[in-house]
């Protein structure tokens, strides 16, 4: 608990870093938070459908027009 107290006085004492401290931690969490959001509904989430294995894709090619 000691130490606690003695980071929030050394804090409130150097209010630039504090704020440097925090900001850095804020962008962290959210690109983290970010990066897990995209990589859980891109990966490890299944995908909606009874049969995903079986999901194809069709192209057409018009071969006059290249």
């Amino acid at each position: 608990m000691n130490d606690l107290r003695f980071a929030f006085r050394q804090l409130l004492k150097n209010p630039g870093f504090a704020t440097v401290a925090v900001l850095t931690l804020a962008l962290g969490i959210g690109a983290n938070t970010a990066i897990f959001s995209v990589v859980n509904s891109v990966l490890l989430r299944p995908l909606p459908f009874k049969e995903p294995q079986r999901l194809v894709t069709v192209w057409v090619r018009n071969r006059k027009e290249g």
